[in-house]
């Protein structure tokens, strides 16, 4: 007896496109919780720092500064309470508005890296626009006497190989995070606190604000920074994570040989 097999075509047709549509979701989703910014730039690859050395016990905390005066001195004033020193990441436009906040940043010992002069995504400007606006802001870092400034972060974290590409050629440091408790959106001190807890490790970069737009920042450094010194992580500037990085992948090279 001969059996009938009746085949769906329509059926098909939808596995056809659901599956390759479920493996790429797959992919993306592992991508977008496993995949990071290889550590530093190279001449045939330039790259995003966004982690130090992974077997020296440090971490970097950096701040994003582009609008506001009010929330600078508490987060100042409370780095200074543990005597720690952090990297303030301004736009151009900001120091020039704010040049004795700026001033107090120097003044403490805190480590300057430009956030370019405007504050605006570079994801919706052309790489001329960018270059100008790089160019702008190390033109009024110079001004405001911090023509040593080589560290950058754009606005918004955007990052693509030609941008990447532009700020190499400039001798600057493209630097990013591993950490990111979303501070501006206020989600509450306790949150702040456990986000950057719950994740922080050696090499870890984070990224906070002091615009105006935070209002609990401050608070959350009085529980994280207490905690970062109990688990014996030393709080160090960007340049010194990079000091501590670039040692290490010395030492790699050293013994290949």
């Amino acid at each position: 007896m001969r059996r009938l097999y009746i085949i769906d075509i329509k059926k098909q047709r939808k596995l056809f496109f659901v599956l390759p549509l479920a493996l790429f979701a797959a992919i993306f989703l592992f991508l977008g919780t496993n995949y990071s910014f290889t550590v530093f730039s190279n001449q045939n690859e330039p790259k995003a720092l966004n982690t130090g050395n992974p077997d020296h016990p440090s971490v970097a905390l950096t701040f994003n500064i582009s609008h506001g005066s009010e929330q600078v001195e508490p987060i100042l004033n409370e780095l200074a309470k543990s005597n720690v020193t952090a990297t303030f990441f301004v736009s151009g436009e900001w120091a020039e508005r704010h040049p004795d906040l700026f001033d107090k940043i120097k003044e403490a010992k805190h480590e300057i890296g430009m956030l370019g002069y405007r504050y605006a995504p570079y994801e919706e400007q052309d790489n001329e626009k960018i270059r100008q606006d790089i160019a702008k802001a190390r033109e009024t870092f110079k001004k405001l006497g911090s023509e040593d400034v080589y560290l950058f972060r754009t606005p918004n974290g955007y990052l693509n190989k030609d941008l990447l590409q532009m700020v190499e050629n400039q001798g600057l440091k493209m630097i990013h995070w591993s950490i990111n408790p979303n501070d501006w959106k206020n989600p509450g001190t306790e949150v702040i606190t456990d986000r950057i807890l719950t994740k922080v490790d050696n090499g870890s970069i984070v990224l906070l604000h002091a615009s105006d737009s935070v209002k609990q920042t401050d608070k959350a450094l009085a529980n994280v920074v207490p905690e970062l010194k109990q688990r014996k992580l030393a709080i160090v500037t960007i340049s010194e994570l990079i000091t501590h990085a670039e040692g290490s992948q010395e030492e790699l090279k050293s013994n290949k040989k």
